[in-house]
């Protein structure tokens, strides 16, 4: 019997029945950054999937921080109004953890949804100028976006830190600031796509700036008593681009401003990208990461066999293993990785009657189901 991806833990502030946390994945289906019933039965049913952690997917700070006009965002009441309806859904009836990743999308932000073909969104058709570091488009054939002044800089800072107090008010476990992917925050992270000439670009240490100041207001804003993470892009997997010994200064940085948390991804900053895609392949970097600063680490990437997570755990390469497009198609991961290991998974007495003979032990009481 293994007990690694099923042993509790805590990330920091934050405590987790088991290893397995389900990722932010964005959806584009909010109206008006309102959480829509999408998100109720989308959200609802990963709520009860037997995973420790559960974590909303990227919410704009404000509007124009947007990936997409369809967008989750936490910038106003009816946003908050209308998420804390999902949260209260979700609380009557599971016990998970939940998260809510803050995010600004910068230069990657008026875009099409994927599923239009994710180009950028032109003005004329509902899109925007965007805001970036640098006007440095993040496509060759887009308009270039509109590099932040210093009141742009206390607007955004002030805006992560107004999103994290109503995050709070919903009653979240933990909230995660965005700095990967390619949007704002690792825009200023990249010497590829900022090429500022005052105290937020140039050296490393100048582009820490922006991202550290964001993360301290988000840390100042959300409870003492509860966890503050940050997810990061490890390489840009472009030469003299970020990568991650950079990373380690990033992070050594972010621990001693408090971070809780790190969940270690990479990519999405530049085109010119070259990723050599193979199951787990950014775990080195989560290992690496975990290793040089001891911070609690979340490994992501092309995870999708329970052997595989339960390894990563068991080798020390990570704290946490975090599921993305594998949990969409199957919802019930971790009920089937507990089956395959020999242990057993929370599950709410509706369901409890769906467990095969053989399996009888696999789901625990988890003490929910209409509370």
């Amino acid at each position: 019997m293994s007990h690694h991806l099923f042993s509790p833990v805590a990330l920091g502030k934050l405590p987790l029945v088991n290893r397995i946390a389900i990722a932010p994945m964005c959806e584009y289906s909010a109206e008006d950054g309102n959480a829509t019933d999408w998100h109720m039965i989308h959200l609802g049913h990963l709520a009860l999937s037997g995973a420790g952690l559960l974590t909303v997917e990227a919410t704009a700070v404000e509007p124009g921080g947007r990936i997409t006009p369809a967008d989750v965002g936490l910038w106003n009441d009816d946003n908050e109004q209308a998420l804390g309806r999902v949260v209260q859904a979700i609380r009557r009836y599971s016990p998970i953890k939940l998260g809510l990743q803050l995010a600004h999308a910068g230069r990657k932000a008026s875009s099409q949804a994927p599923w239009k073909g994710g180009q950028q969104l032109p003005v004329a058709e509902g899109g925007w100028i965007c805001d970036a570091p640098s006007a440095i488009p993040h496509g060759k054939d887009e308009v270039p976006p509109h590099a932040l002044d210093k009141d742009g800089l206390a607007r955004i800072r002030q805006a992560f830190a107004d999103s994290a107090r109503r995050a709070a008010r919903l009653g979240f476990d933990t909230v995660q600031v965005h700095s990967a992917h390619g949007y704002l925050l690792h825009q200023f992270l990249s010497p590829l796509s900022n090429q500022r000439t005052d105290e937020y670009g140039g050296s490393l240490e100048n582009r820490l700036r922006f991202p550290l100041e964001v993360f301290d207001a988000v840390r100042a804003a959300f409870p003492a008593d509860k966890a503050v993470g940050v997810r990061v892009s490890a390489s840009d997997w472009v030469e003299g681009g970020w990568d991650v010994a950079q990373t380690l200064v990033y992070a050594q940085a972010l621990k001693q401003h408090g971070l809780d948390y790190i969940d270690v991804s990479s990519g999405g900053l530049s085109t010119a990208q070259k990723i050599p895609l193979s199951p787990g392949y950014q775990v080195p970097f989560a290992e690496e990461i975990k290793r040089q600063t001891g911070l609690p680490t979340m490994a992501v990437g092309l995870i999708t066999e329970p052997r595989h997570a339960d390894e990563i755990i068991a080798s020390g390469q990570a704290d946490v293993v975090s599921l993305a497009r594998g949990i969409l198609y199957d919802p019930r991961w971790p009920w089937h990785a507990a089956a395959e290991l020999g242990h057993n998974v929370q599950a709410p007495p509706q369901y409890w009657r769906s467990q095969p003979r053989e399996l009888k032990d696999l789901f625990a009481d988890a003490s929910f189901g209409g509370r």
